[in-house]
């Protein structure tokens, strides 16, 4: 089962909080995970305000990068592709929605996932909307 993660949902793999339990779940019931490539910039981006908030130490920070790059090692990961920008411009002009969640849900439909996982309520909705069967954590 190709299981798609967008940052929302997959960041909790890594910091516990309320849908990591989920998350684990599903990367464990996923035969393929996927994701955005615009993934690993943003959950970096997570570690590094965490770090800059003295809420996880430096070798922490390091721990977690490491983690995440093992994980997404194996995994589909979309680039940004002229199908990929067409689905994120219809997905934008039919809802309400960040330029940034608009390609997830685009990398979603390009990778033909069988699951979309998200903690953005309305990232899910337009998900349903196109047809996806939708986890909201």
């Amino acid at each position: 089962m190709r299981v798609f993660f967008d940052s929302s949902a997959f960041a909790k793999r890594y910091v516990r909080e309320e849908g990591t339990d989920t998350v684990i779940s599903w990367c464990d019931q996923a035969t393929e995970l996927c994701l955005s490539g615009i993934v690993l910039p943003e959950i970096v981006s997570a570690f590094c305000r965490l770090q800059r908030e003295n809420r996880i130490s430096s070798a922490q920070y390091r721990d977690l990068k490491i983690m995440l790059m093992a994980d997404i090692s194996d995994a589909a990961i979309c680039d940004l592709t002229p199908e990929v920008l067409r689905h994120s411009i219809i997905a934008l002009e039919k809802n309400v929605l960040r330029g940034m969640d608009a390609i997830h849900l685009g990398s979603a439909l390009a990778l033909t996932v069988d699951v979309f996982v998200s903690a953005d309520a309305r990232q899910c909705t337009a998900a349903a909307q196109t047809g996806l069967r939708v986890v909201q954590v």
